[in-house]
């Protein structure tokens, strides 16, 4: 008889992986025992068949399980043992992790329809295999007392499945019913009588509070969007199910499957119909629709009735002003799916699940004025005063705040626009192990990454670091990721520019610094992520970083080798006529881009209705306040300024959302572009842009563009033997573009390294600077410093 000893690691608490290895025993007549500690789970097992225990173990995990390891050692039998236990959980150094909050699972989803069943409507039914996990853990190892179910004792039911190893719900920790589980503060009945009276709801979710109304009422969604000054930037929109959204969105397999996935991230669609464009060229000034507008009164019975569908078939455009893409999502907790269920006239059974349905929700993050979103009663209630008309929240309190994910299929494969819920803190794989290092990111869209051997755990997103709130948000998520991971760092890395909110925060740490250039961090987190090691050519594209020459980078072609980087080539700058400002205005950098192409003369003629014209042809001219920058994003912004797309932007990146929103199928102007000396001039391109339309023009810059960028880079790429080329920056969120540099590259026999685990954006910054900061404690050994962190 043999006995082994195994240690299984990775996500393998709290996804039913000790019932689902005590199962697998007693069916293969197997003796043992089994427990959760911080290194994961540790067994012992022994009997005849322990090879077919270890293909099983491998083969048929749960499904929220993720194996990194098994490791098996060979020890003496136990003769006289009998039966397989579940042993109490062990403390001790932590080396595992948690797992994301996971969407309802099937199982669930029949008993909250069963009207027989003791959780038949409960808005807080889970299991093993769903529910939340990471927003709801203070601690590892991942049991009840550590959770914010710790103040709800399992009454004697619950108690009994908690305790069956052959149950669903064993050793679920979040498990509970009606009798001895968290309540909503209103009837399923009243939030959607709120919602279909046009009501803006708040609804308590599991990363925090989301603002919803109903998707048909025009009204409805302007005044969320006036009350939230929101501007244009876009909402995102849940329905019930696949057959829901397509009434709305085209989708293909790949989208479906991303949709439809476990993490139920927010998934950019194609819509159906086409968005509406500006009615003339003249500026698109920001603006709060639908200020002054009061609510409606709640109508008697909620309006209309079960079953019965909106008013309108066609959703608002204000849902997402101008834009080809939507946001889709689909119901991930108990309360989303029962708010259908209500609105369907409660079915019996699922089978109503698969059907489309009349319901449509705006559901968007209740974070006011760019905080960070609300995740508790009593804050939500202070925070969404004069925002939410009714605000419907309960008693599990949320640990930490996690906004959804929002992703993209870029080139046949997911993409993140933002990391979050159901993905977070899933670790990345670096390509080598080293010590321990915080990287902090940088000022807009920031995340933090902690890393931990040869794992790097990147925080959800935070947001702009513009307000003492997000700050505030960026201590909070450093200080759980420490505590659930058990990690201190012995660096922390930051980025280049002294003035960011986040690199005074490193300084502040008493720990030592490692500033990682801007650019160089965007190529080293998809290097990162990719496993390259080696020297490797990366174009990152964006809208600002800071350069060692204390430069406005952001069209950058750099060869990177390991901790440090050369610069090969920019494209050629463009001023920024009123510095910043010039983001927010792109008639601005059309303005330069004209004066660029000798032409300045025609910027006071063509850009009078949108402020300072010929002040700014001054200001251009005489090279006051208008300084210099290599940066994609003011290229992209001077092409929709030329094009009339959008003269003034109500929010970062709208001018080139919207520009991609126009493109069917990209084209390239040959003689485009100029290459002199590593600079790649765009100025032949733009100027081809002033006699021809928005749709023509946008479609003539994305492939030229793209065009542009293959032949810039392709002679370095040659030149050093190199056939992989790292993509990345803000500019790589746009999917025509990100799509044609694939494909380009592709063409001519080199393999584009795309952004896939991290966002391209800033919020995969921390990523990047964490794997050069442990490369550099490598090669330069450990700093001579201990942690001045308080206790967690």
């Amino acid at each position: 008889m043999k006995r082994l000893r195994l240690r299984v690691r990775g996500q393998v608490q709290g996804v039913g992986f000790r019932p689902f290895l005590h199962g697998l025993a007693h069916r293969l007549a197997l003796t043992g025992w089994v427990l959760n500690d911080g290194a994961g789970v540790l067994a012992e097992v022994q009997g005849d068949a322990l090879e077919r225990f270890l293909a099983a173990l491998a083969e048929d995990a749960p499904p929220l399980a993720r194996i990194d390891a098994i490791e098996t050692d060979a020890i003496p039998a136990q003769p006289d043992e009998t039966g397989f236990a579940i042993l109490a959980s062990q403390r001790g150094a932590v080396t595992t992790g948690i797992a994301p909050d996971a969407a309802v699972c099937p199982a669930c989803l029949a008993e909250l329809f069963d009207p027989a069943d003791r959780r038949y409507r409960y808005p807080f039914l889970n299991c093993t295999h769903c529910g939340p996990r990471f927003t709801i853990t203070r601690a590892l190892p991942y049991d009840r007392p550590q959770t914010a179910m710790a103040g709800f004792p399992l009454c004697p039911d619950c108690a009994a499945e908690y305790a069956d190893p052959a149950d669903r719900r064993f050793h679920a920790q979040p498990t509970a019913c009606p009798s001895c589980g968290p309540r909503l503060s209103h009837s399923i009945a009243e939030v959607l009588a709120a919602l279909r009276g046009g009501r803006i709801v708040a609804i308590k979710g599991l990363g925090g509070f989301h603002l919803a109304c109903d998707a048909f009422d025009a009204a409805a969604v302007e005044r969320l969007r006036a009350r939230k000054q929101r501007n244009g930037k876009p909402f995102a929109l849940m329905v019930a199910n696949v057959a829901s959204a397509e009434r709305f969105v085209e989708m293909e397999a790949a989208e479906r499957a991303l949709l439809e996935g476990v993490a139920r991230p927010v998934v950019l669609l194609r819509r159906r119909e086409a968005p509406t464009l500006p009615a003339s060229r003249a500026p698109s000034l920001p603006r709060f629709a639908g200020e002054g507008l009061e609510s409606p009164p709640l109508r008697s019975g909620g309006g209309l009735g079960r079953g019965q569908a909106s008013s309108s078939s066609t959703l608002p455009d204000a849902i997402a002003p101008g834009l080809a893409w939507l946001g889709v999502m689909l119901p991930y907790t108990p309360i989303h799916h029962l708010l259908f269920h209500e609105a369907t006239g409660r079915p019996d059974g699922t089978a109503w699940l698969e059907r489309p349905q009349d319901l449509a929700l705006v559901m968007t993050s209740a974070n006011p004025g760019g905080e960070p979103l609300a995740i508790g009663n009593d804050e939500a209630r202070r925070r969404l005063e004069g925002i939410a008309d009714l605000i419907v929240d309960h008693d599990r309190d949320i640990l930490i705040r996690a906004d959804d994910s929002v992703m993209r299929v870029v080139a046949g494969a997911p993409a993140f626009l933002r990391r979050g819920r159901g993905h977070v803190p899933t670790p990345i794989r670096l390509p080598r192990s080293g010590p321990p290092v915080l990287a902090v990111g940088g000022h807009q869209k920031a995340t933090v990454c902690l890393t931990r051997g040869d794992e790097a755990f990147l925080s959800q997103h935070i947001g702009d670091l513009d307000n003492a709130a997000t700050l505030e948000f960026l201590e909070e998520s450093v200080a759980h990721l420490r505590r659930i991971l058990a990690v201190e760092p012995v660096a922390v890395a930051h980025d280049l520019h002294p003035d960011f909110q986040s690199t005074r925060f490193a300084e502040s740490l008493g720990l030592p610094t490692l500033p990682v250039q801007h650019h160089h961090a965007h190529i080293a987190a998809v290097l990162a992520e990719q496993g390259e090691g080696g020297p490797a050519l990366g174009l990152a594209l964006d809208g600002f970083g800071l350069g060692p020459d204390g430069g406005s980078w952001g069209g950058e072609m750099l060869l990177v080798e390991g901790v440090g980087f050369t610069r090969l080539g920019h494209l050629a700058p463009l001023a920024q006529p009123g510095g910043d400002v010039a983001a927010r205005q792109p008639w601005r950098m059309a303005a330069a881009a004209l004066a660029r192409m000798g032409r300045g003369a025609e910027i006071a003629g063509r850009f009078a209705a949108c402020g300072p014209a010929d002040g700014v042809r001054r200001m251009i001219e005489a090279g006051i306040n208008a300084p210099p920058t290599s940066s994609c994003g003011r290229w992209f912004d001077a092409a929709c300024g030329i094009l009339g797309v959008r003269a003034v932007a109500g929010f970062e990146g709208e001018a080139p959302m919207a520009l991609e929103s126009l493109v069917r199928r990209p084209t390239v102007l040959e003689g485009g572009w100029r290459i002199d000396g590593g600079v790649l001039d765009l100025t032949p391109l733009l100027e081809s842009l002033l006699q021809i339309n928005a749709q023509e023009g946008a479609e003539r810059f994305h492939g030229t563009l793209a065009a542009a960028l293959v032949a810039w880079a392709m002679p370095e790429l040659a030149a050093r033997g190199l056939d992989r080329v790292a993509l990345s920056g803000g500019c790589l969120m746009n999917a025509v573009l990100a799509e044609a540099l694939s494909a380009g590259f592709a063409a001519r026999g080199v393999t584009a390294l795309l952004p896939r685990r991290a966002p391209a954006n800033d919020g995969g910054l921390s990523l990047g600077q964490a794997w050069v900061a442990v490369q550099s404690l490598l090669q330069e050994g450990l700093p001579p410093c201990a942690s001045p962190f308080p206790p967690a």
